[in-house]
């Protein structure tokens, strides 16, 4: 994924933002995540839901929060992320798990 589609998809999701929420409720997270397989991926967290919106091999993919012992949990759609203090992992589709960290 490029600096283009990144920037792309961090207004798309503005934009949907601001359309369905006041400036007020529109506190959203971005993180760009690299992986140590080469993935990039963007991911956006919504202060009112509980769902992660992310993009990944140029597919917007929406990951449900999942129950998890430590960190964060999200899946669907054959993507699987888990966030902690110390870094991330993501799985997509038959791939390996690989570590990533924030950039």
């Amino acid at each position: 994924m490029n600096r283009k589609e990144i920037a792309n998809f961090a207004a798309a999701m503005l934009i949907a933002t601001i359309a369905g929420a006041s400036t007020a409720q529109a506190q959203t997270t971005f993180q760009t995540y690299r992986c140590a397989d080469g993935t990039e991926f963007i991911v956006g967290f919504f202060q009112y839901d509980k769902r992660a919106h992310m993009q990944v091999d140029g597919k917007a993919v929406t990951l449900m929060k999942r129950l998890a012992l430590s960190g964060a949990r999200y899946s669907g759609g054959g993507v699987t992320l888990r966030t902690a203090k110390s870094g991330a992992s993501l799985k997509v589709g038959k791939r390996k798990v690989t570590a990533c960290q924030l950039t």
